[in-house]
């Protein structure tokens, strides 16, 4: 249960200012649709999170403990630095939205915008870390649903209001102190 919990709360910290909230506030400005939005994010998120997780989980199994630990520990804090790192979209991902439906445009943009993103690396980490990544890809799901779906219906006027800095700064924090736990030793009960 740690697993769904630490992920959703991490990725919903990490996910608020980043491209695809950005993303989702400009589809929701766009289309004004908010269903077909919504469920594109889920599929999105779930097909690009579902991989991360499977990616995780083969590296947990393929890698020894003691490499396993700094690794992950490495990555959490390389996660802790991205974070404070503000995202902006690019043009390309937005203009894919022009050519799809709603529901097509959100799925593409949201999946290729999720690429290399903090949140996917994350779930690969997590994935890793934890004895469950199906619980890791459940958790970081519903994190950028949480982030998003408000995004969807309220768009820019929160965004305006959000402390994005603060926001940042905690979700940062979040990232370093797995990454130091990690190194320390935490999760050795899990093999690492």
């Amino acid at each position: 249960m740690e697993s769904l919990l630490v992920s959703t709360g991490v990725v919903a910290l990490a996910e608020i200012g980043d491209k695809t909230q950005l993303l989702a506030f400009l589809l929701a400005a766009r289309f004004k649709r908010p269903v077909p939005i919504i469920a594109g994010i889920l599929l999105a998120t779930i097909v690009n999170h579902g991989l991360a997780g499977a990616l995780g989980a083969w590296i947990t199994a393929h890698v020894s403990p003691g490499i396993m630990r700094w690794v992950l520990g490495a990555s959490f804090i390389g996660m802790a630095i991205w974070t404070l790192i503000p995202d902006e979209i690019e043009d390309d991902e937005a203009t894919i939205a022009q050519r799809l439906g709603v529901f097509g445009a959100t799925v593409v943009t949201f999946f290729l915008a999720e690429m290399g993103d903090k949140t996917q690396i994350a779930t690969v980490a997590m994935a890793a870390h934890y004895s469950n990544p199906l619980l890791v890809v459940a958790g970081t799901t519903l994190g950028m649903l949480i982030a998003d779906v408000p995004a969807v219906f309220v768009g820019d006027k929160l965004a305006a209001k959000i402390p994005m800095k603060l926001v940042h700064g905690i979700a940062a924090g979040v990232f370093a102190l797995l990454g130091v736990a990690t190194l320390l030793g935490a999760g050795s009960s899990l093999g690492f």
